[in-house]
């Protein structure tokens, strides 16, 4: 693995004032509808020299929003999230691989108990010194999941044909990693 953008040895944690994680999902098949998670933590362990990072990450459930109170609501409960029994979703990830100016880190995401293997395309956007002398790292990263190999099928199809909620759905990551303490 190349340094030249890449933290170096050591473990990084996630700067969530400084990050997000989010989807997009269609809706009634002509819309699309974004949502993230507000409370998420987790951390990079590098290797020295440059090899094999592994990432650990768990997103609050219950931190869902799309900004909507009843469609959050519906998101949270059994027929999506399930977060009074399925408070956390996580994901694990190493062995990245480069592929053009992007990596791509395979890795085993679970949502609702269900645990499938994930690849998320990254882009290492750099790295920066902050005005306070702390050596910042910065990631864009994303995966399309099918909802329902995750055993959420919900669903509800349409008089003109569809459904009202895609089972695709697009992961957005903007990571901004920090030096652990």
């Amino acid at each position: 693995m190349s340094s030249a953008n890449l933290p170096q040895a050591g473990t990084w944690v996630i700067d969530p004032s400084h990050s997000t994680v989010s989807f997009v999902v269609r809706h009634l098949a002509v819309a699309k509808v974004r949502g993230r998670f507000v409370a998420f933590s987790g951390t990079v362990e590098v290797a020295d020299p440059i090899a094999d990072p592994r990432v650990e990450v768990t997103i609050e459930a219950v931190t869902f929003t799309t900004d909507d109170e009843q469609r959050d609501g519906h998101v949270r409960s059994a027929d999506f999230l399930d977060v009074e029994n399925r408070p956390t979703l996580t994901f694990a990830g190493s062995g990245p691989r480069q592929q053009g100016a992007d990596w791509v880190l395979p890795g085993e995401l679970t949502i609702r108990g269900v645990t499938r293997p994930v690849e998320l395309t990254v882009e290492p956007l750099g790295l920066v010194v902050d005005p306070w002398g702390t050596t910042k790292a910065g990631f864009s990263a994303s995966a399309e999941i099918d909802r329902e190999d995750f055993g959420i099928t919900w669903n509800q199809a349409l008089e003109a044909g569809g459904v009202l909620v895609s089972p695709k759905v697009r992961i957005e990551l903007e990571i901004q990693l920090a030096p652990g303490s």
